[in-house]
């Protein structure tokens, strides 16, 4: 009798031991199963985020429109310029691409006037890409090697200057021209993300005071 209670009694654990080891799997089947779900999803996440990162860059939307200031060599000062250095203005053109504005209506300190003539451009970057079309501004001490200005729309030339990834060295096409004053400014873009300093350039026609 005690024989068959302890054979019972041992078969019992067994079976208990069993069940519990049979649970235990279960719930580490589900964390690993849950783990692996979470790291999937962050795998898309990412993808999804580096994909819209390569967009921006093709359509243009990450290039820093800030500067380092630097005066191209023969560039002059305007003499009598319709803003000063420290005036404030407001920004009326939209140079950013994108489909939010970023420059169009923000208010901007001007840092520097000078007397020039303005092009916009066609080119294909030097990086890769898609080409920019009806680039605005490259100015003429911008060009390398230009001659004399105004240069004459279609005239093509190779692009000194680095506004943004891939133009330093490029090859562009005089889409127009445009004998004026040119500013650099100070400005805050619209959606306030980015703190522009040194912009270059703005003409005096896309410039207006506060009112």
């Amino acid at each position: 009798m005690k024989k068959r209670y302890g054979i019972s009694l041992l078969l019992s654990l067994i079976l208990l031991l069993s069940a519990c080891g049979n649970e235990e799997n279960q719930g580490n089947e589900e964390s690993n199963e849950e783990a692996a779900n979470e790291e999937e999803i962050n795998q898309d996440d990412s993808s999804q985020e580096n994909m819209e990162d390569d967009h921006s860059m093709e359509e243009g939307h990450s290039h820093n429109m800030s500067s380092d200031g630097e005066i191209p060599d023969g560039l002059e000062e305007a003499d009598n310029p319709a803003f000063n250095e420290g005036d404030q203005v407001i920004i009326e053109a939209e140079h950013a691409e994108g489909d939010e504005p970023m420059m169009k209506g923000a208010e901007a300190t001007v840092t520097g006037a000078f007397n020039t003539t303005a092009y916009a451009v066609s080119f294909t970057p030097t990086s890769g890409g898609e080409p920019v079309t009806d680039h605005k501004w490259v100015i003429h001490e911008e060009l390398e090697e230009p001659g004399d200005a105004p240069l004459e729309e279609g005239t093509e030339v190779t692009l000194n200057t680095d506004h943004m990834e891939g133009m330093e060295g490029a090859a562009a096409t005089i889409d127009s021209a445009e004998q004026t004053t040119v500013y650099m400014l100070d400005f805050t873009t619209v959606n306030g993300d980015q703190e522009v300093t040194d912009h270059k350039w703005v003409t005096e026609a896309e410039l207006r005071s506060p009112e």
